[in-house]
């Protein structure tokens, strides 16, 4: 039997926000786009749920966001922490210059299948779920096009332009030989699901007591938990043992005392590594990495979904025509870099001092919380300082546009 070949003009390599938002872009455009997915579906329970007003901006600019919006989802103007036995607003969504200002809770796999039903529109569009990109094929020190495996087994893929959003841990930037560096981060998150009551409290931007820091995303008939821990101290904990665990938690959120017991073995808790690093070089010729395999962020501020999509959407405005033309050249692909190093940089560095001067000393318990820190403090007593963190989350650094045209297919 002949070995399976497909060709498309690019193949994207992970069904995520930023490989979706590239592709529905491209085809958008009228470029024949292939995108790999390994898992059958979107459902996953760990990826973020925010969708911030830049990302929601972008909806507005294509005309999908009534649609969108008429999906369930909450909405939250004032981004707040409970801190110290308070309530502290800290950023003001009120006064960003976009159409929502709202960070819009949805959780991802909706905002997935709403991407796929809008692609479908597209007759250049194919997603191929179930289907993992496992090495890039290569001839004469360029990347030619994809190996990938689904049930049926191997088969290649060539493509004019290979573009990595399979994550920050990346196949294809590992298989093209790309070079990370490792910025760091002093805190692990564990996940975790439990169940949802009335009067529950609602704190979008975490709890923090004694040490300990917990954020509950509301998933409707449970809570996706996620507390954060310092790095390499999971293996500690589960010698502790769940009684320890189910007591470090209802310290943190004392309403949930009832249900902690449902978390009755460890295999219920899924650690997850943060990590923040980015590449030296996103491309070289026949290849290009965006989103978390160019630059894993910190889960800080939940910002790294919508990083991840501005780098699509001006990965899009800057390669649909030479893609069209026939006249892509590792300098555009370049260009692409340049355009969003500086806002990944900015965006890493808040992350990191965030990290280095606010959360790490608290899980390290060098900071007592019997009341809010300074910061935080002025924040409350000067709202309009608020406005800044609230920018920087909502918007971020050197926000894009839709400039990529919408093709006639008829």
């Amino acid at each position: 039997m002949s070995e399976r070949t497909l060709s498309a003009t690019v193949c994207i390599v992970g069904g995520g926000p930023c490989g979706m938002m590239l592709g529905v872009l491209l085809a958008r455009a009228g470029i024949d786009v292939v995108v790999l997915e390994k898992y059958k579906d979107f459902f996953r329970d760990f990826r973020g749920d925010t969708i911030h007003p830049s990302t929601l901006q972008l909806l507005c600019e294509l005309g999908w966001l009534d649609e969108f919006l008429a999906l369930p989802h909450d909405e939250m103007r004032e981004i707040s922490a409970y801190v110290g036995g308070e309530t502290v607003a800290i950023g003001d969504l009120t006064h960003l210059p976009t159409t929502c200002k709202f960070v819009a809770f949805m959780p991802q796999w909706d905002f997935l299948n709403f991407l796929a039903a809008r692609a479908k529109a597209y007759p250049t569009f194919h997603l191929l779920m179930e289907t993992e990109g496992i090495d890039v094929v290569e001839k004469d020190g360029a990347v030619t096009g994809v190996r990938a495996r689904d049930k049926d087994g191997e088969f290649t893929i060539s493509a004019k332009l290979v573009v990595g959003t399979d994550g920050r841990h990346s196949t294809i930037r590992d298989r093209a030989g790309f070079v990370v560096d490792n910025v760091g981060a002093p805190m692990d998150v564990l996940w975790m699901r439990i169940s949802k009551e009335p009067g529950d409290p609602v704190r979008p931007l975490g709890t923090l007591v004694e040490g300990r820091l917990l954020v509950m995303i509301d998933r409707g008939e449970y809570w996706q938990c996620a507390y954060i821990i310092r790095k390499g101290s999971f293996d500690a904990m589960k010698a502790a043992g769940l009684a320890a665990f189910h007591k470090d938690l209802v310290a943190i959120i004392p309403e949930l005392a009832d249900r902690v017991a449902e978390i009755d073995d460890w295999s219920k808790v899924s650690l997850l590594e943060v990590r923040v690093d980015r590449l030296e070089r996103w491309h070289r010729a026949g290849v290009l990495c965006i989103g978390d395999a160019a630059h894993a962020m910190s889960p800080i501020g939940g910002v790294g979904i919508n990083l991840a999509i501005q780098d699509a959407v001006a990965a899009a405005n800057l390669l649909w025509k030479p893609l069209l033309d026939g006249t892509l050249s590792d300098g555009d692909l370049a260009r692409v870099q340049a355009r969003r190093t500086f806002p990944t940089k900015v965006t890493q560095g808040f992350q990191v001092f965030i990290q280095n001067h606010g959360i790490d000393p608290i899980l390290r318990g060098d900071v007592e919380l019997n009341r809010p820190p300074l910061l935080m403090r002025l924040l409350e007593e000067f709202p309009r300082l608020r406005r800044l963190p609230a920018r920087m989350i909502g918007i971020g650094v050197r926000p894009e546009h839709v400039h990529a045209p919408a093709a006639s297919f008829t």
